[in-house]
């Protein structure tokens, strides 16, 4: 009777469990057949009727873009071609020109040819725009200009471009291209390794790993390893580079995600190369996503010293679906969670400002490392060790996205000479030249206090927004100006060490840079004193 009871209580329970889960379901799916039904009959009655000819993809592809703006940046749309490059981005492999290539609407910016391929042996140089490629004018040329840029191995291009002015044409074999992720490992010292890891690409941790494996050969006993401006990349090559230093069942990351199937916990599944070795990981504002994956992993096992500057902030993970017709839609997923379980996304974007803009977390909850070490989440890894020259603000940012750097570098590079890396020395004229080239430049940087000013101002109150008011609201925004400025001084030594970085791969390529930091990067000094003192790098790890 019991039995019977139970099972007469337990059927209505799953059967009204069933019918509110199934509800939910045919509510969320009216709503989008609804709006789906309302886009596809405005589409096919704007193509219909609209008075001028309409292209039906190029409104389509604009309908998604614009749709997935309201998201997160890093879900995305990816068309057929989109496709191919995201796949030659993941192996580090493609076929084409050799040159790392910026677009504009109407020409392509050469940002650096890369040693030995086919643009550089062309002489083609960093600031060269291309606005012709074949009887193509990039101007003219409605898809992604760049892949006209790529090819089958030994096919034969040419290309029209800008240089100061002047037009000129250059004919450019294509060869096939291997992104490294390891660009440049050396000894920096005697007992140092030092290892660049750019990219998380395919290669990323075989190439790191041999690199390891060549440093201690030639007497490493430490290593730095460099995460500087490496915007990341696949997350299982982040997982084996922290297992080359970590043993095999080690949890680096954790996602979680609303749908069940995609949360999962990354464990190392390697023997390591080496648990041991002293090792010092550099980051800065430019290391995100798997970078922060490594940092943050090593950070928490305290296996290593994290040095620089806070890095980017990117806790989200995403993952290509493929749609129809060869195309892809690149989501995000889900949020990673170091092994502390700390998550280090910076930019809310489901709240976001007056101008739209994702709000920066401010509030950071603290987690602590094996060893008992106090970090926080919400805002990328804050390094055990800062340097200040890798600090960055919103005027520095500024002036890298808006290219006034590299600008500057491009003027300076046909006025100026160097022969050798290791004579380079940059003359302390040449940042009173910057101060001048910014100032005659179209430079705009408006911080979060003109921007207020500014709209106090267009929204003025007539009843208490007197004449005297508004004056003293306007010599207001005439002293943060003068103030902007001034900052351009007060970070100076941020600012010169961009510029120098700039110069330098302009006369002796990316190699030659890291030449020189061996000897002259304040971040590398810094990291090889401290593993050439086991006492205070072990006392890092242990507070």
């Amino acid at each position: 009777m019991k039995h019977l009871l139970k099972t007469k209580v337990v059927l209505p329970l799953l059967a009204a469990g069933i019918f509110l889960t199934a509800t939910g379901f045919k509510t969320d799916f009216f709503e989008i057949a609804k709006q789906i039904e309302i886009f596809t009959t405005l589409f096919k009655e704007l193509n219909m009727n609209y008075v001028d000819e309409t292209n039906p993809a190029s409104l389509m592809d604009t309908a998604i873009k614009s749709m997935l703006q309201d998201l997160d940046p890093y879900t995305q749309f990816l068309n057929e071609q989109d496709v191919e490059a995201f796949k030659i981005s993941n192996a580090g492999e493609y076929s084409g020109i050799g040159a790392l290539v910026r677009s504009y609407a109407d020409k392509l910016v050469i940002v650096e040819p890369y040693k030995g391929y086919p643009a550089d042996k062309a002489g083609l140089k960093a600031g060269d725009e291309i606005v012709k490629i074949g009887d193509i004018a990039v101007a003219d040329f409605k898809e992604d200009a760049t892949e006209l840029l790529k090819g089958a191995d030994r096919s034969s291009v040419m290309v029209t471009y800008r240089r100061q002015g002047q037009l000129a044409t250059a004919s450019l074999e294509r060869e096939a291209i291997e992104v490294d992720a390891v660009p440049y490992y050396h000894m920096a010292d005697d007992q140092t390794g030092y290892i660049v890891l750019a990219r998380f690409n395919a290669k990323a941790s075989e190439q790191t790993r041999a690199a390891l494996q060549d440093l201690k050969g030639q007497g490493a006993q430490r290593i730095i390893l460099d995460l500087r401006n490496n915007p990341g990349g696949l997350l299982s090559e982040a997982i084996n580079v922290t297992n080359l230093f970590v043993p095999k069942g080690e949890l680096i990351v954790t996602t979680k995600s609303k749908v069940k199937k995609f949360n999962q916990e990354y464990k190392t599944r390697n023997a390591p190369e080496d648990t041991e070795i002293a090792l010092a990981v550099l980051i800065n504002g430019r290391s995100a996503s798997a970078s922060e994956i490594v940092s943050g992993g090593l950070q928490d096992l305290d296996r290593a010293v994290i040095m620089g500057a806070r890095s980017f902030g990117k806790g989200l993970v995403q993952r290509p679906l493929k749609l129809t017709y060869g195309t892809q839609l690149k989501v995000t997923i889900s949020r990673y969670y170091t092994p502390s379980g700390r998550c280090i996304q910076a930019l809310d974007y489901r709240n976001r400002d007056a101008e739209g803009n994702a709000l920066r977390t401010t509030e950071y909850r603290e987690f602590t490392t094996r060893n008992g070490r106090r970090v926080t989440d919400g805002g990328g890894v804050v390094p055990d060790v800062e340097i200040e020259k890798l600090g960055s603000n919103e005027l520095i940012q500024a002036l890298q996205d808006e290219h006034v750097i590299f600008d500057f570098a491009t003027g300076y590079y046909y006025s100026h000479t160097h022969e050798t890396v290791s004579d380079f020395r940059l003359d302390p004229n040449v940042y009173n030249d910057f101060l001048g080239f910014v100032s005659r430049s179209d430079f705009a940087f408006e911080t979060r206090t003109e921007k207020a000013l500014q709209e106090a101002l267009s929204h003025r109150e007539d009843v208490i927004f007197s004449g005297a008011v508004e004056s003293d609201f306007k010599a207001l925004l005439a002293q943060v100006e003068k103030q902007k400025l001034k900052a351009l001084d007060t970070y100076s030594g941020e600012i010169q060490k961009l510029l120098e970085d700039e110069i330098i791969t302009r006369y002796f390529y990316r190699e030659g840079l890291y030449d020189y930091y061996l000897t002259h990067d304040p971040s590398i000094m810094a990291a090889r004193e401290l593993l050439g003192n086991p006492a205070a790098y072990s006392k890092i790890l242990q507070n």
